[in-house]
């Protein structure tokens, strides 16, 4: 399967993502945001991912491409191919379906659990208990577009992710990130961590291999099924 990333700044990358389509054979593409790129036709890949960046879907003026970027994933949306959004990637998707992008009540930084909800498909919501770990970084959240299916939410965040057309889901969270990227996280956008509740510290951010080994067990059920 031919898998294309949107990427938008150096430091957030597929991380496990990279790692999962290596070992089920599946190839990799990037359009780097933040380099001269180029951007293959939608019609030569199979799944979409638009990851995350500290930019707002509205920094247009500062990020000109912003607008493009957009419009190509409302072209994909037309099309049958499968789109995995994250964190902005996530908020994008919700703009070009017609969503409002607004600052949440608190920024959500560290690790804490999500509740999942109806809107999950059956065959994927039966691999998850009722409560899952997630990575979160982020200071906005979105409404739910009209047609969408929410995902999960977590204790100040109600939308953490949905799925529209049983083929584009949207994660608010994370769980592609590894120990590596998230010390990038904290390197390059170490401003975010003001005090707050729903702020950890970076001791709490790296946290431990077994927390990270249960994401990527997340992330592992949902690209296996995008690809069922």
């Amino acid at each position: 399967m031919k898998i294309h990333i949107l990427q938008h700044v150096s430091f957030e990358g597929p991380g496990y993502i990279a790692e999962w389509a290596e070992k089920n054979g599946h190839s990799l593409t990037f359009t780097r945001l933040f380099e001269a790129f180029t951007i293959p036709l939608p019609t030569d890949i199979d799944l979409l991912i638009v990851l995350g960046g500290p930019m707002g879907v509205d920094d247009t003026e500062q990020y000109p491409w912003l607008d493009g970027e957009l419009d190509y994933i409302r072209q994909i949306l037309k099309m049958d191919v499968k789109v995995l959004g994250i964190c902005l990637g996530a908020q994008m998707i919700a703009t070009v379906l017609g969503a409002t992008v607004y600052p949440n009540d608190v920024k959500e930084i560290g690790w804490f659990p999500l509740k999942k909800n109806k809107g999950l498909p059956p065959e994927l919501s039966n691999n998850f208990s009722n409560e899952v770990m997630a990575f979160h970084w982020h200071g906005d959240t979105f409404d739910l577009p009209e047609g969408a299916e929410r995902l999960f939410s977590s204790e100040v965040c109600l939308n953490q992710g949905f799925v529209f057309n049983e083929r584009v889901f949207a994660l608010q969270f994370h769980w592609e990130v590894t120990k590596e990227s998230v010390k990038q996280l904290i390197e390059f956008s170490g401003d975010d961590l003001s005090n707050g509740e729903y702020v950890q510290s970076v001791d709490e951010l790296l946290s431990t291999a077994e927390v990270y080994n249960a994401i990527h067990q997340n992330m592992d059920k949902l690209l296996d099924y995008l690809f069922f």
